[in-house]
């Protein structure tokens, strides 16, 4: 298994990104930050596999929960978006159901 590696460009970006956003300290700014963070480690991990690369059984495990993990958060989140719109602009009539699909 590869390592991980950021340069010290991309972690001074990270961390000036993750600054102004705790400069707000308006809503979830923490949450925000944190999704930032997963996503940008996610996607480096992602290239840096290569093709039919064998993980431990640890990690596969812990993949998998944060997976299951996030797409609950983000089916709430949708859901409570689309009752906020819903109620304001014509409820089922608006809904895009690809949107709503999540997951396998």
């Amino acid at each position: 298994m590869k390592k991980i590696i950021i340069s010290e460009t991309q972690l001074k970006q990270l961390k000036k990104k993750i600054k102004v956003n705790e400069s707000n300290e308006q809503g979830s700014y923490m949450a925000k930050q944190q999704l930032y963070v997963i996503a940008t480690l996610a996607m480096k991990m992602w290239e840096s596999m290569e093709e039919g690369e064998q993980l431990e059984d640890w990690m596969e495990s812990k993949i998998a929960q944060t997976e299951q993990s996030v797409i609950a958060v983000v089916k709430s989140y949708m859901y409570d978006e689309f009752v906020d719109n819903s109620e304001n602009q014509g409820g089922m009539n608006k809904l895009n159901f690809d949107e709503l699909v999540i997951g396998k």
